[in-house]
């Protein structure tokens, strides 16, 4: 993602003079501490610097800059970048944030005119735009990510869209499914998952800069010209609000939330399908784990993971929710505290989208296995039923009562619906024939699902052409 963290140098100290004229000494070792955020807050690197150039060039344009200092600070920040990304850059924490890092340096740079860099602007629409912009980022990676696992999803949907196994409620064999079909569901999951990230940055897609510090400013600044320098679609329409709205980040993570949950089904799956009482699937090596103790087993420890960091990116919408629900506008030192949780579910996310695209693409079905468990637990019952609606029009609540009294009679008899002869089955209904028995084939259960959105192999081929379609990597999802 093109938001991850730049190797860097450790931290120095260094006394502060950020505040200026306003205080006679600096602050305690703890308050320094508790104030300084430049320790995760460097990541935001490359949209401060964006966001620097964006507003001094149209400092120059408006005439509020000259060109000569203009042209200063851009070479200016475009050396700081540039030592950045090279691991030389020495971060301060006494600077406290990445603006007043980056800005101390250029003006050990350029000298006085790094100074001029902050005409009509304050930190408060500072880190708000680098926010924003470092979030619109972070969507468009989740984005691309999350639409290769769908084509990867799609992808062994097609292999198996023949490849017949047990679809359950409860955790209870239900009825036959195809496995293509199942996997179709993610797809259609994950695809909800896109739409919201989508959804979330569109509205995120408002520049906060020259909101200043809450109320505007009196310099005559071009707002929409920054905006679309840094491409957003328009100025926010309220400086109070530019400065101290974070539901881009609350967006972000709730759907963050929400596509981590659907990992979590599907991880959760991979760890029933791989134990031995199950075996529909086995994971390679490449994501299993051994024992320390029992040389046997094989653990799905990168579906475990799956599963359980879920719980971490849930906490970090919870977090951010926490921070924000009290706070009166416009700015409170409290919003410092809404990048770690993003940055966090962020990287998290990132992981688990790429441990369950490996997964995905290399897992073994056991097709042998996934099809003899398909008849177990008499999942056809419903199609007994569904026939003598059909053949007999027989009402449904009957038809239901005569399946169900012959699913007892298997049961007691220790045998498969399938096995029971013809004359037993006429006990409970005299009016079944020889095509009844037809109809409690797996095979002949999976290929009569030709609903729409139904689990029929031939459905399963065109919702795989649909869904390529539909959720094209470069596409909007819809």
């Amino acid at each position: 993602m093109s938001s991850s963290t730049p190797t860097t140098p450790s931290i120095e100290r260094t006394a502060s003079t950020i505040w200026g004229g306003r205080f006679d000494s600096g602050p305690s070792a703890v308050m320094e501490a508790i104030n300084a955020s430049i320790g995760f807050d460097k990541r935001l690197y490359r949209q401060d610097i964006a966001g620097s150039k964006a507003h001094c060039t149209m400092l120059v344009a408006t005439g509020i800059l000259s060109k000569a200092d203009g042209e200063a600070i851009l070479g200016g920040l475009d050396r700081i970048l540039a030592e950045i990304e090279a691991g030389d850059f020495p971060f301060s924490v006494a600077l406290e944030d990445i603006h007043m890092n980056i800005e101390s340096r250029l003006k050990d740079l350029i000298g006085e005119a790094a100074g001029r860099l902050h005409t009509a602007r304050s930190r408060n629409d500072q880190v708000a735009t680098d926010f924003r912009l470092w979030v619109r980022d972070a969507i468009d990676g989740v984005e691309g990510a999350l639409a290769r696992l769908q084509d990867v999803l799609i992808t062994r949907a097609e292999e198996h869209a023949d490849t017949v196994m047990p679809g359950f409620t409860h955790l209870q064999a239900a009825q036959p499914v195809t496995f293509g079909h199942h996997l179709l569901a993610y797809v259609e999951m994950i695809g909800r998952d896109r739409g919201r990230f989508h959804d979330a940055r569109v509205r995120l897609n408002e520049s906060p800069l020259g909101s200043a510090a809450l109320a505007g400013t009196s310099f005559p600044i071009d707002r929409a010209m920054t905006a679309q320098i840094l491409g957003f679609d328009r100025p926010c329409a309220n400086s109070l609000d530019g400065v101290s709205d974070r539901d881009f980040a609350l967006e972000f993570l709730a759907a963050a939330s929400i596509a981590s949950i659907h990992l979590s089904r599907l991880a959760e799956e991979l760890v029933i399908w791989t134990s031995a009482q199950f075996g529909f699937v086995r994971l390679p090596d490449a994501y299993s784990t051994g024992s320390s103790i029992m040389p046997q087993k094989r653990n799905p420890d990168a579906a475990e993971l799956v599963r359980a960091k879920a719980g971490r990116v849930i906490g970090d919408l919870a977090s951010l929710l926490i921070v924000m629900k009290g706070l009166p506008l416009a700015y409170s030192k409290d919003m410092q505290d809404d990048k770690e949780p993003v940055f966090e579910a962020a990287d998290t996310l990132e992981l688990c989208i790429a441990a369950m695209t490996g997964m995905m693409e290399t897992i073994t079905p056991k097709v042998d296995r996934l099809r003899a468990a398909a008849g177990q637990g008499f999942t056809t019952a419903t199609d007994l039923a569904d026939w003598l609606v059909r053949a007999l029009g027989t009402p449904f609540r009957h038809a239901h009562e005569v399946s169900g009294a012959l699913v007892k009679m298997a049961e007691k008899k220790g045998v498969g619906l399938e096995d029971l002869s013809l004359a037993e089955m006429q006990t409970i209904e005299p009016r079944l024939t020889d095509e009844a028995i037809k109809v409690l084939s797996v095979d002949w259960s999976v290929r009569s699902r030709t609903s729409f959105g139904g689990t029929a192999p031939d459905n399963v081929r065109a919702a795989c052409a649909a869904a390529r379609a539909r959720y094209a990597a470069k596409a909007p999802p819809r």
